[in-house]
Protein backbone atom coordinates (compact mmCIF):
# COMPACT_ATOMS: atom_id res chain seq x y z
CA UNK A 1 0.00 0.00 0.00
CA UNK A 2 1.00 3.82 -0.44
CA UNK A 3 2.95 4.97 2.47
CA UNK A 4 1.10 7.88 2.96
CA UNK A 5 0.29 8.31 6.77
CA UNK A 6 2.97 10.70 6.88
CA UNK A 7 1.45 13.19 4.69
CA UNK A 8 -1.44 15.57 6.17
CA UNK A 9 -5.05 14.43 5.17
CA UNK A 10 -6.28 17.84 4.40
CA UNK A 11 -4.38 20.37 2.45
CA UNK A 12 -5.07 24.18 0.98
CA UNK A 13 -6.91 23.69 -2.22
CA UNK A 14 -4.81 26.57 -3.48
CA UNK A 15 -1.97 23.85 -4.69
CA UNK A 16 -4.22 21.86 -6.65
CA UNK A 17 -3.78 23.56 -9.87
CA UNK A 18 -0.06 23.13 -9.52
CA UNK A 19 -0.44 19.50 -8.24
CA UNK A 20 -2.53 18.91 -11.54
CA UNK A 21 -0.44 20.79 -13.74
CA UNK A 22 2.71 18.20 -12.20
CA UNK A 23 0.67 15.01 -12.63
CA UNK A 24 -1.57 15.42 -15.14
CA UNK A 25 0.78 17.69 -17.84
CA UNK A 26 3.87 17.90 -17.12
CA UNK A 27 4.78 14.28 -16.16
CA UNK A 28 1.42 12.69 -17.96
CA UNK A 29 0.84 9.60 -15.74
CA UNK A 30 -0.69 6.97 -17.02
CA UNK A 31 -2.99 4.44 -15.32
CA UNK A 32 -0.49 1.45 -16.30
CA UNK A 33 2.31 3.34 -15.24
CA UNK A 34 3.87 3.70 -11.17
CA UNK A 35 5.81 6.67 -9.72
CA UNK A 36 7.76 7.30 -6.93
CA UNK A 37 7.04 10.37 -4.78
CA UNK A 38 10.05 11.23 -2.74
CA UNK A 39 8.89 13.90 0.04
CA UNK A 40 9.91 14.94 3.51
CA UNK A 41 8.05 16.42 6.55
CA UNK A 42 8.66 20.29 5.78
CA UNK A 43 7.16 19.18 1.92
CA UNK A 44 4.41 17.26 3.43
CA UNK A 45 1.23 19.16 2.76
CA UNK A 46 2.18 19.41 -0.85
CA UNK A 47 2.99 16.00 -1.06
CA UNK A 48 -0.40 15.46 -0.27
CA UNK A 49 -1.85 17.97 -3.19
CA UNK A 50 0.17 15.54 -5.34
CA UNK A 51 -0.55 12.49 -3.94
CA UNK A 52 -4.38 13.56 -4.75
CA UNK A 53 -4.07 14.15 -8.07
CA UNK A 54 -1.97 10.84 -8.54
CA UNK A 55 -4.34 8.84 -7.40
CA UNK A 56 -7.29 10.34 -10.24
CA UNK A 57 -4.65 8.61 -12.90
CA UNK A 58 -5.05 5.01 -10.61
CA UNK A 59 -1.53 4.75 -11.45
CA UNK A 60 0.46 2.49 -9.14
CA UNK A 61 2.36 4.75 -6.26
CA UNK A 62 4.59 4.80 -3.33
CA UNK A 63 5.49 7.98 -0.72
CA UNK A 64 9.07 7.70 0.84
CA UNK A 65 9.52 10.44 3.91
CA UNK A 66 13.04 10.85 4.18
CA UNK A 67 12.99 11.51 7.76
CA UNK A 68 11.77 8.35 8.45
CA UNK A 69 14.88 6.76 7.14
CA UNK A 70 17.15 7.91 9.72
CA UNK A 71 18.08 11.82 10.73
CA UNK A 72 18.95 13.94 7.92
CA UNK A 73 21.10 15.61 6.49
CA UNK A 74 21.52 12.25 4.91
CA UNK A 75 25.47 11.06 3.61
CA UNK A 76 24.02 8.83 1.41
CA UNK A 77 20.52 8.15 -0.12
CA UNK A 78 18.36 5.25 1.62
CA UNK A 79 18.63 2.36 0.01
CA UNK A 80 15.13 1.70 -0.21
CA UNK A 81 13.92 4.73 -1.39
CA UNK A 82 16.45 4.08 -4.48
CA UNK A 83 15.06 0.32 -5.06
CA UNK A 84 11.38 1.67 -5.28
CA UNK A 85 12.68 4.71 -7.61
CA UNK A 86 13.99 1.64 -10.12
CA UNK A 87 10.71 0.20 -10.28
CA UNK A 88 8.75 2.94 -11.16
CA UNK A 89 8.66 4.52 -14.97
CA UNK A 90 7.58 8.24 -12.77
CA UNK A 91 9.36 9.84 -10.35
CA UNK A 92 9.13 13.28 -7.73
CA UNK A 93 11.48 14.76 -5.87
CA UNK A 94 10.06 17.11 -3.04
CA UNK A 95 11.81 18.00 -0.76
CA UNK A 96 13.61 21.41 0.86
CA UNK A 97 17.18 20.79 0.79
CA UNK A 98 19.90 20.05 3.64
CA UNK A 99 23.70 20.77 3.56
CA UNK A 100 25.61 18.13 2.25
CA UNK A 101 23.27 16.42 0.49
CA UNK A 102 23.87 16.60 -3.21
CA UNK A 103 25.53 13.38 -3.08
CA UNK A 104 22.08 11.79 -2.56
CA UNK A 105 20.41 13.84 -5.20
CA UNK A 106 23.47 12.72 -7.27
CA UNK A 107 23.21 8.75 -6.52
CA UNK A 108 19.16 9.45 -7.65
CA UNK A 109 20.01 10.57 -10.95
CA UNK A 110 22.18 7.11 -11.04
CA UNK A 111 18.85 5.30 -10.87
CA UNK A 112 16.61 7.74 -13.01
CA UNK A 113 19.12 8.69 -15.81
CA UNK A 114 20.26 5.14 -17.31
CA UNK A 115 16.50 3.70 -16.84
CA UNK A 116 14.75 7.04 -18.50
CA UNK A 117 12.35 7.53 -15.62
CA UNK A 118 10.09 10.75 -16.35
CA UNK A 119 11.10 12.64 -13.12
CA UNK A 120 9.75 15.80 -11.86
CA UNK A 121 12.43 17.74 -10.14
CA UNK A 122 10.78 20.11 -6.94
CA UNK A 123 14.10 20.53 -5.16
CA UNK A 124 12.90 23.34 -2.43
CA UNK A 125 9.55 24.07 -3.67
CA UNK A 126 7.08 25.93 -1.57
CA UNK A 127 3.36 27.33 -1.38
CA UNK A 128 4.44 30.55 -3.48
CA UNK A 129 5.97 28.33 -6.21
CA UNK A 130 2.80 25.76 -6.32
CA UNK A 131 0.81 29.03 -6.89
CA UNK A 132 2.47 30.76 -9.30
CA UNK A 133 5.29 28.91 -11.37
CA UNK A 134 3.58 25.78 -11.44
CA UNK A 135 0.27 27.08 -12.92
CA UNK A 136 1.63 28.14 -15.54
CA UNK A 137 0.40 26.91 -18.85
CA UNK A 138 3.47 24.58 -20.04
CA UNK A 139 1.73 23.83 -23.40
CA UNK A 140 2.01 27.79 -24.12
CA UNK A 141 5.86 27.19 -22.59
CA UNK A 142 6.85 24.55 -24.79
CA UNK A 143 5.34 26.26 -27.96
CA UNK A 144 7.93 29.55 -27.06
CA UNK A 145 10.41 27.20 -26.27
CA UNK A 146 10.43 25.28 -29.05
CA UNK A 147 10.21 28.75 -31.27
CA UNK A 148 13.33 29.91 -28.97
CA UNK A 149 15.77 27.06 -29.32
CA UNK A 150 15.03 26.97 -32.81
CA UNK A 151 15.99 30.20 -33.44
CA UNK A 152 19.02 29.74 -31.01
CA UNK A 153 20.20 26.78 -32.79
CA UNK A 154 20.85 28.85 -35.61
CA UNK A 155 22.63 31.98 -34.03
CA UNK A 156 26.05 32.33 -33.42
CA UNK A 157 26.16 34.31 -30.51
CA UNK A 158 23.24 36.05 -28.22
CA UNK A 159 24.40 39.89 -26.94
CA UNK A 160 22.76 40.75 -23.34
CA UNK A 161 21.67 44.13 -22.33
CA UNK A 162 20.25 45.48 -19.16
CA UNK A 163 20.02 49.07 -17.50
CA UNK A 164 21.52 48.13 -14.48
CA UNK A 165 24.68 47.45 -16.59
CA UNK A 166 25.06 43.69 -18.36
CA UNK A 167 26.72 44.01 -22.05
CA UNK A 168 27.55 40.19 -22.11
CA UNK A 169 27.98 38.26 -24.99
CA UNK A 170 28.21 34.52 -25.64
CA UNK A 171 29.68 32.59 -28.91
CA UNK A 172 27.90 29.38 -29.58
CA UNK A 173 28.68 26.75 -31.10
CA UNK A 174 27.05 23.89 -33.15
CA UNK A 175 29.13 21.38 -31.19
CA UNK A 176 27.19 21.77 -28.09
CA UNK A 177 23.39 21.01 -27.67
CA UNK A 178 20.49 23.69 -26.91
CA UNK A 179 18.76 21.79 -24.38
CA UNK A 180 15.00 22.75 -23.83
CA UNK A 181 13.08 22.16 -20.22
CA UNK A 182 9.62 23.79 -20.92
CA UNK A 183 8.04 21.85 -17.98
CA UNK A 184 6.71 18.80 -20.66
CA UNK A 185 9.16 15.85 -18.96
CA UNK A 186 10.01 13.12 -21.50
CA UNK A 187 12.25 9.94 -21.01
CA UNK A 188 14.69 11.22 -22.97
CA UNK A 189 15.77 14.22 -19.79
CA UNK A 190 14.30 14.60 -16.20
CA UNK A 191 13.26 18.46 -15.72
CA UNK A 192 12.85 20.86 -12.67
CA UNK A 193 9.37 21.89 -11.77
CA UNK A 194 8.29 24.34 -12.34
CA UNK A 195 10.10 24.05 -15.65
CA UNK A 196 10.54 26.63 -18.78
CA UNK A 197 14.10 27.41 -19.36
CA UNK A 198 16.11 26.49 -22.85
CA UNK A 199 20.36 26.35 -21.87
CA UNK A 200 23.35 25.76 -23.50
CA UNK A 201 26.87 25.64 -22.60
CA UNK A 202 28.95 28.38 -24.47
CA UNK A 203 31.99 28.04 -26.76
CA UNK A 204 33.29 31.44 -25.34
CA UNK A 205 31.75 34.82 -23.48
CA UNK A 206 32.87 38.17 -22.40
CA UNK A 207 31.27 41.21 -20.77
CA UNK A 208 29.84 42.27 -17.81
CA UNK A 209 27.05 40.24 -15.80
CA UNK A 210 25.09 42.23 -12.87
CA UNK A 211 23.08 39.69 -11.17
CA UNK A 212 20.64 41.92 -9.41
CA UNK A 213 18.18 39.05 -9.25
CA UNK A 214 19.44 36.06 -7.44
CA UNK A 215 22.59 33.25 -6.96
CA UNK A 216 21.78 30.18 -6.83
CA UNK A 217 22.85 27.07 -4.78
CA UNK A 218 22.80 28.14 -0.98
CA UNK A 219 23.38 31.29 -1.28
CA UNK A 220 20.25 31.60 -3.03
CA UNK A 221 18.55 30.68 0.68
CA UNK A 222 20.85 33.16 2.33
CA UNK A 223 20.69 35.87 0.43
CA UNK A 224 17.10 35.75 -1.49
CA UNK A 225 16.78 38.71 -4.10
CA UNK A 226 19.76 40.52 -4.28
CA UNK A 227 18.29 43.49 -6.44
CA UNK A 228 19.59 45.77 -3.39
CA UNK A 229 22.95 45.09 -3.70
CA UNK A 230 23.52 43.67 -6.90
CA UNK A 231 26.93 41.24 -7.83
CA UNK A 232 28.48 42.28 -10.83
CA UNK A 233 31.21 39.87 -12.91
CA UNK A 234 33.05 40.39 -15.42
CA UNK A 235 33.73 37.93 -17.57
CA UNK A 236 37.07 36.79 -19.57
CA UNK A 237 37.17 34.10 -22.09
CA UNK A 238 34.30 32.67 -20.11
CA UNK A 239 36.37 32.51 -16.59
CA UNK A 240 35.51 35.61 -13.93
CA UNK A 241 38.09 38.07 -14.18
CA UNK A 242 36.49 40.44 -11.87
CA UNK A 243 34.00 40.21 -8.96
CA UNK A 244 32.51 43.67 -7.21
CA UNK A 245 29.29 44.03 -4.45
CA UNK A 246 28.23 46.30 -1.89
CA UNK A 247 26.99 43.22 0.10
CA UNK A 248 31.16 42.20 0.95
CA UNK A 249 29.68 38.67 2.89
CA UNK A 250 27.65 37.88 -0.21
CA UNK A 251 31.34 38.60 -2.21
CA UNK A 252 33.82 36.51 -0.18
CA UNK A 253 31.16 33.55 -0.23
CA UNK A 254 30.45 33.67 -4.01
CA UNK A 255 34.17 34.66 -4.16
CA UNK A 256 34.86 30.99 -2.30
CA UNK A 257 32.15 28.69 -4.15
CA UNK A 258 33.72 29.81 -7.54
CA UNK A 259 37.50 28.83 -6.34
CA UNK A 260 35.89 25.26 -5.45
CA UNK A 261 37.57 23.19 -8.01
CA UNK A 262 39.92 24.51 -11.29
CA UNK A 263 36.29 25.43 -13.36
CA UNK A 264 34.33 26.47 -11.06
CA UNK A 265 34.72 30.01 -12.23
CA UNK A 266 33.98 29.16 -15.59
CA UNK A 267 31.25 29.78 -16.96
CA UNK A 268 29.07 26.34 -17.40
CA UNK A 269 25.24 27.21 -18.63
CA UNK A 270 23.98 30.16 -20.60
CA UNK A 271 20.15 29.83 -20.25
CA UNK A 272 17.11 32.00 -21.84
CA UNK A 273 13.93 31.20 -19.03
CA UNK A 274 10.52 30.62 -20.80
CA UNK A 275 8.06 30.03 -17.87
CA UNK A 276 5.32 33.21 -18.56
CA UNK A 277 3.90 32.93 -15.17
CA UNK A 278 7.21 34.30 -13.69
CA UNK A 279 6.91 37.97 -13.56
CA UNK A 280 9.09 38.72 -11.18
CA UNK A 281 11.96 37.63 -8.76
CA UNK A 282 10.70 36.33 -5.56
CA UNK A 283 14.10 35.52 -4.15
CA UNK A 284 14.16 31.38 -4.58
CA UNK A 285 16.26 30.09 -7.86
CA UNK A 286 13.80 27.27 -8.79
CA UNK A 287 11.55 30.09 -10.14
CA UNK A 288 13.22 32.90 -10.41
CA UNK A 289 15.87 31.14 -13.10
CA UNK A 290 12.38 30.46 -15.34
CA UNK A 291 11.69 33.93 -15.14
CA UNK A 292 12.14 35.31 -19.05
CA UNK A 293 15.67 36.72 -19.51
CA UNK A 294 18.91 35.82 -18.98
CA UNK A 295 20.75 33.53 -16.69
CA UNK A 296 24.02 32.02 -16.63
CA UNK A 297 26.19 29.55 -14.45
CA UNK A 298 29.51 28.91 -13.28
CA UNK A 299 30.80 25.91 -12.90
CA UNK A 300 29.05 22.38 -14.19
CA UNK A 301 27.95 22.47 -17.83
CA UNK A 302 25.85 19.45 -17.82
CA UNK A 303 28.39 17.90 -20.12
CA UNK A 304 26.10 14.65 -20.17
CA UNK A 305 23.20 16.92 -22.22
CA UNK A 306 25.27 19.59 -23.98
CA UNK A 307 28.25 17.62 -25.03
CA UNK A 308 30.94 20.45 -23.31
CA UNK A 309 33.92 18.93 -23.16
CA UNK A 310 34.70 19.59 -19.30
CA UNK A 311 32.96 19.37 -15.51
CA UNK A 312 33.26 20.70 -12.31
CA UNK A 313 32.12 19.84 -9.08
CA UNK A 314 30.26 22.99 -8.68
CA UNK A 315 27.00 25.13 -9.67
CA UNK A 316 26.03 28.09 -9.48
CA UNK A 317 23.05 29.92 -11.21
CA UNK A 318 23.70 33.80 -11.47
CA UNK A 319 19.89 35.45 -12.53
CA UNK A 320 19.62 39.05 -13.93
CA UNK A 321 16.39 41.62 -14.29
CA UNK A 322 14.67 42.83 -17.17
CA UNK A 323 17.06 42.11 -20.23
CA UNK A 324 17.46 42.68 -23.88
CA UNK A 325 18.33 40.23 -26.15
CA UNK A 326 20.02 39.87 -29.37
CA UNK A 327 20.23 36.74 -31.36
CA UNK A 328 23.02 37.69 -33.63
CA UNK A 329 21.30 40.77 -34.92
CA UNK A 330 18.00 39.74 -34.28
CA UNK A 331 16.27 41.29 -31.00
CA UNK A 332 14.07 38.92 -29.14
CA UNK A 333 13.64 40.46 -26.21
CA UNK A 334 13.11 44.04 -24.81
CA UNK A 335 13.29 45.02 -20.95
CA UNK A 336 12.22 41.64 -20.29
CA UNK A 337 9.29 40.48 -23.04
CA UNK A 338 9.57 38.85 -25.70
CA UNK A 339 9.12 39.76 -29.17
CA UNK A 340 8.75 36.51 -30.96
Amino acid sequence: MPHTSSLPATFDPALTAGAHNAIHVCLRLQRDERLTLITDRASAEIAAALVAEIEQTGAAYNVLVLEEYGARPHRDMPAAVLEDLAQSQVSIYACITQTGELRTRMQMMDVINPRHIRHGHMVNINKQIMVEGMRADFLAVDALSQKLIEKCRRAQRVTCKTAAGTDYVAELSPKLNWVKTSGLITPAKWGNLPGGEIFTSPFNSNGRFVVDGVVGDYLCQKYGDIGATPLTIDIKDNRIAGLSCANKELLEEFDRYCHTDENSNRVGEFAIGTNLACTRIIGHILQDEKLPGIHIAFGHPYSEHTGQTWKSTTHIDCVGRFFDIWLDDEQVMAKGKFLI
